[in-house]
């Protein structure tokens, strides 16, 4: 079935070829839910705050009200926690990333592209670097779905224990006590 893009060896995970009726497809972008606003920051974005605005439900996908947009270059870095951990900078960017994706032109904000799963489960941060754009001067987004199974985070409670430093014999009582030697010649 032709759709209008190209793939670029990664297989298809489109909407034209997906099986999911349509109006369930937004529940499996609800990852949304589970960032913390209050600390996500998008670097480069030229209004502060702007970049939060990128990540909305599903059936908010096409609203062209908000939107990021990049600063002084093409460039923009999204830090999207899910728990307290360490920023990633520009700096950072020259790392081999977990994942790279080649972008096409969506409109609609349906394309879909597959993640390596096993590099991607019990994620507690996501970094996302858009390096460049189709051209212009700087990059508009208008949304970005997180696709997804949230978890909630076990943790072990502390448990309340006695360590004894040296042994109290009068915690061990021992009714007789035999001392034995052995000699070695």
């Amino acid at each position: 079935m032709s759709h209008g893009h190209s793939h670029g060896g990664g297989g298809c995970r489109c909407a034209a070829e997906r099986e999911e009726p349509p109006e369930q497809r937004g529940l499996a972008y609800g990852l949304y839910l589970r960032i913390d606003l209050d600390r996500l920051q998008c670097l480069n974005e030229s209004l502060e705050g702007s970049g939060r605005g990128v990540f909305k439900p599903w059936e908010e996908r096409t609203d062209r009200s908000k939107f990021v947009e990049s600063d002084a270059d093409e460039e923009l870095l999204f830090n999207i926690p899910y728990k307290n951990i360490p920023q990633m900078s520009f700096d950072d960017t020259d790392r081999e990333p977990d994942q790279t994706f080649s972008l096409n032109r969506d409109l609609t904000g349906e394309l879909e592209y597959a993640t390596k799963i096993s590099r991607f489960s019990n994620v507690y941060h996501l970094s996302i670097h858009i390096s460049k754009n189709f051209g212009a001067d700087t990059t508009k987004v208008f949304y970005i779905g997180l696709r997804g199974e949230w978890t909630e985070l076990r943790r072990h409670e502390v448990t309340i224990c006695n360590y004894e430093a040296s042994a109290n014999p009068a915690d061990h009582k021992v009714h007789q006590v035999t001392p034995q030697t052995h000699f070695i010649s």
